[in-house]
């Protein structure tokens, strides 16, 4: 994912989640805890290539 894309997912999640607070629908909710586990599945992926980079295997 690009950082355009990450930001954009985010703000997509934001506008979910606003949209749920709002309304209360059961879809909105459904769709900002996708869109949040993919947010939150790339912050994984990005922190274990940033862990990998500060930390080498020697072997």
């Amino acid at each position: 994912m690009t950082p355009k894309d990450f930001f954009d997912k985010v703000v997509e999640m934001r506008r979910c989640q606003k949209e749920y607070l709002k309304n209360k629908r059961q879809i909105d909710l459904r769709i900002s805890k996708q869109i949040e586990r993919e947010v939150d599945e790339e912050i994984e992926r990005v922190q274990k290539i940033l862990h990998d980079k500060q930390n080498p295997q020697l072997f």
